[in-house]
């Protein structure tokens, strides 16, 4: 088999992009009405628009990255765009638990060296040696992909 066959697809869950993207949105503009209407100290004032429209440049950046999907091949975790996330080999273990520190209906990857740090919010991010996958995504297709994840991660540990 090919190692670009897609094994398994996650892509973000359309009601929570929405509500993700809105709830974000509208801390933005409720920051930046404070901001003009109740106006604080100058200084503060400069500080609140700049945070306001930075929540509003967060949001827009979410909806542009919860469009993408991420797939599953045998080699890796990757965007649709082509983006490797993670490879099979690199991986060190796969995270799912209740405790386990992860993005909401998603997992946690923990990578055998560091990576460049990326973050696509609402779908994943990579910090280090740890990769979170999830936020907006179903928390069923998370699971699966993190099972078949697992599965291949253990097949190429294994000795023939």
């Amino acid at each position: 088999m090919q190692d670009t066959e897609v094994l398994a697809v996650l892509r973000a869950s359309t009601p929570r992009r929405v509500l993700g993207v809105v709830a974000l949105g509208s801390l933005g503009l409720l920051v930046l009405y404070l901001a003009l209407v109740q106006p604080p100290a100058m200084a503060w004032q400069l500080v609140m628009v700049a945070l306001g429209a930075l929540i509003i440049f967060l949001a827009e950046r979410m909806w542009r990255a919860t469009a993408r999907t991420l797939e599953l091949t045998r080699e890796g975790l990757r965007s649709d765009d082509g983006v490797m996330i993670a490879r099979i080999a690199d991986l060190a273990s796969v995270e799912r638990g209740v405790f386990a520190f992860k993005p909401s209906n998603g997992f946690s990857i923990r990578l055998k060296a560091k990576a460049p740090a990326a973050w696509q919010p609402g779908l994943w991010w990579r910090v280090g040696r740890r990769i979170g996958v999830g936020g907006v995504t179903a928390s069923a297709n998370a699971k699966v992909m993190a099972e078949i994840m697992e599965d291949q991660m253990n097949r190429q540990a294994a000795p023939d």
